[in-house]
């Protein structure tokens, strides 16, 4: 049989991983120093609602660590305990520990139990609790006679925001039935006749006798989350127990005693319980009392339309969103195959038919810059593992770490967020492991003792760019050349500039590590980061300062669905240029173009010389070169900066395609990153932008300082 709760417990951890996001935020902002009151009130309410939720399906273990988090937060937000660096660490443990018993519940599992009694040791440490509640094993008590239990009167009176933000009342009085016996009466006082019930109000108040040794603290506890959408009221009962004949409810579950709204009843009620008039005050007339209850109801709405101004969101199946984006794509298609046919039919531009098609690329566009803004995410997902992991590895290598994230909120494809976390992962490992020195060096060197590492995200030229930094001491680049000597990764004489030797550790089987450890030297890593980036359509480089650190830079599409390209034609051929990367189109005149050595030209531009590239010989398309004065030049820049200049044949316009894998669907192709469907039904590739510069600027290196000794006699374009 179908477990009718399967659904709402997938819900259940869906929304954990959002409080574990927003709980880790907030932790952060507390290490720094930078959290407020409500960053302290949000990461307590995310530790309980999590508690709750856990609670409802008897996830026993995760309720009862929560409820020991939660206590050491309430401290902290009560002010009776100070959030010190030290109180933030246990914290920040504590939400790891956390985070693994939510995915042991969900995926099944057991966690490492010496780690939760550390952290449960910690926190009766700095508060004084000595055991975990719900602990059955620990929970001892004297003498069961000494116990005494109070009797609680407690009102509860929900608000029209309780229940538009999918709570139910039913919940939290099942809860509050596990703190002891229940008697619950309902009260329908302020209950209105039919035609002037608001479907979207709360009439309804319920009165509570509970019979508990418990704390008011714990009842309070209870509605904690909804404390700002309710009236709740709590106070000791003047008398002993129960009176006789009431209805008492034990574990099996709770009951309502339901009394109609007779006019005796109503008076009491809303004098005592409900409306909190004096004895003395005479009850109101029948016409000024529905007034009254009126503008309760009101003024109820009003607050929830106000707590409801946050835009309602959806949760969708991925698997719905990729078809959708697949259909949009091969509508693009189609939509440029019909606009190949008009043209290829010679219709006016100026006819109907024409500004009919026009109207539909635009649309077209509109529906698919829609579609991809629903797959769109924040880094900031992938962002938030990351303080966990510099946490475990510092505390592996003995280092103090500290991580500083930015841009968090730059959007790409979710396709692109999965597929770069592992790479983030093993960077970020490399930077604490290797790039960071050791406390007493970086103290020796006059460098604080807390070592800096810096994950940043940004826009750039139509691609999102992602920089691992770190301040430590740079690649040892005598070190890296010894050590891909000793692996006979290159010959002993070779000659190798900085960027070349640096670039080594990116080859198979390459390590520095002294030995092999959980962390690190197994000479599997970097390799597979390149390969992994590769394969998105990315970049990868290393700007490394001996004594001030390195920076990694990732450069990736945005998107693997789309991309906003040049169509170009060079021997007969159709190519794409992606637009991003293409800076101006200019026309190269022959006083301009200085040949070097070989087939290698340079462009003098603006008063430097840029190398020129030939696309069709660079693909193997023609034999020959292209004269310069006679091709259309467009400059283009890869990353780090460098520049080149593409000879096509000529210029077609400017066309958003859809990516199609060439290396899935064929296999890979130097200088091409992927392929599209043309209007025509004929395939287009689309130029590898990134790696025809660096081809390009590796073989003008050794002919720029020859070309600057040169006299030249003309001017600059």
């Amino acid at each position: 049989m179908e477990d009718p709760l399967a659904a709402i417990r997938v819900t259940f951890f869906q929304e954990c991983e959002e409080q574990l996001s927003e709980l880790e935020s907030g932790l952060i902002a507390m290490e720094n120093g930078t959290a407020e009151s409500e960053t302290v009130n949000a990461v307590f309410r995310a530790v309980h609602s999590m508690k709750g939720g856990a609670g409802i399906f008897a996830l026993d273990e995760l309720v009862r660590f929560a409820h020991v988090f939660e206590t050491a937060l309430d401290k902290v937000r009560s002010g009776s305990l100070e959030a010190t660096p030290p109180v933030v660490a246990i914290f920040l443990r504590a939400a790891d520990i956390l985070a693994d018993l939510v995915r042991a519940a969900r995926d099944g599992g057991a966690v490492d139990q010496a780690r939760v009694a550390d952290v449960v040791k910690a926190f009766d440490e700095i508060e004084g609790q000595k055991e975990i509640p719900g602990s059955h094993e620990e929970e001892m008590v004297a003498d069961p006679s000494e116990a005494q239990d109070n009797v609680w009167e407690v009102t509860f009176t929900p608000y029209p925001a309780l229940y538009a933000k999918a709570n139910e009342a039913a919940l939290l009085l099942r809860e509050l039935n596990r703190l002891g016996e229940t008697e619950i009466k309902l009260d329908t006082s302020l209950l209105p006749e039919l035609l002037e019930l608001d479907p979207e109000g709360a009439y309804l108040t319920w009165l509570i006798t509970l019979k508990s040794d418990c704390e008011e603290s714990d009842i309070r506890e209870l509605f904690e989350f909804v404390e700002d959408d309710c009236r709740l009221e709590i106070g000791r009962s003047e008398t002993e127990g129960f009176a006789p004949g009431t209805v008492i409810t034990g574990d099996n579950g709770f009951k309502f005693e339901f009394f109609p709204p007779m006019e005796e009843e109503i008076e009491e009620e809303t004098e005592v319980k409900v409306v909190e008039k004096k004895k003395e005050e005479a009850a109101p007339k029948p016409v000024e009392q529905a007034l009254v209850h009126a503008s309760a109801v009101q003024a109820m709405v009003t607050k929830a339309e106000t707590a409801n101004s946050v835009a309602p969101t959806i949760r969708v199946d991925l698997d719905r969103v990729d078809r959708m984006i697949d259909l949009v794509g091969e509508l693009v298609i189609n939509e440029a195959m019909l606009s190949q046919r008009v043209l290829e039919a010679g219709i006016n531009r100026a006819s109907g038919v024409a500004m009919a098609l026009e109207e539909l690329e635009h649309l077209t566009r509109e529906i698919q810059d829609s579609v991809m803004a629903i797959r769109a995410q924040p880094v900031r997902s992938v962002f938030q593992r990351m303080p966990r992991l510099v946490r475990e590895v510092a505390a592996m290598t003995g280092k103090q770490v500290r991580l500083v994230t930015e841009g968090e909120a730059t959007e790409v494809d979710k396709t692109v967020i999965e597929r770069i976390a592992d790479p983030l992962t093993h960077m970020i490992r490399n930077a604490i492991d290797h790039g960071l020195e050791s406390t007493e060096s970086r103290i020796a060197a006059g460098k604080p003792a807390e070592g800096t590492v810096r994950l940043t995200a940004v826009h750039r030229s139509g691609r999102i760019v992602l920089e691992v930094a770190d301040d430590g001491g740079g690649i040892n680049r005598s070190r890296v050349r010894q050590k891909a000597v000793e692996n006979g990764l290159i010959l002993p004489d070779a000659q190798l500039s900085d960027e070349e030797i640096d670039n080594l550790i990116f080859l198979p089987g390459f390590s520095t590590a002294a030995k092999v450890s959980d962390i690190s030297g197994r000479g599997v890593g970097m390799d597979v980061v390149r390969q992994s980036i590769q394969a998105l359509g990315g970049r990868i480089s290393i700007s490394s300062r001996p004594g001030y650190g390195s920076t990694f830079t990732l450069s990736l599409p945005l998107t693997l669905a789309v991309l906003d390209g040049m169509v170009v034609s060079a021997h007969n051929h159709t190519l794409i240029i992606p637009l991003g990367a293409i800076m101006e189109t200019l026309k190269p005149r022959a006083e301009d173009v200085f040949p070097l050595d070989g087939d290698l030209n340079m462009l003098a531009l603006r008063g430097g010389y840029v190398p020129v590239v030939d696309v069709a010989h660079c693909l193997g398309y023609s034999v020959q070169h292209a004269e310069p004065e006679q091709s259309v030049a467009l400059l283009v820049e890869g990353e780090g900066g460098a520049r080149a200049v593409l000879l096509v044949d000529a210029i077609h316009g400017q066309r958003q395609v859809v990516i199609k894998s060439l290396e899935a669907n064929y296999r890979a192709v130097p200088g091409i990153a992927a392929a599209t469907v043309m209007g025509d039904g004929r395939v287009a590739l689309i130029v590898d932008v990134d790696a025809v510069v660096q081809n390009a600027g590796a073989e003008s290196n050794a002919h720029t300082a020859e070309l600057n000794n040169l006299e030249i006699s003309g001017g600059a374009a």
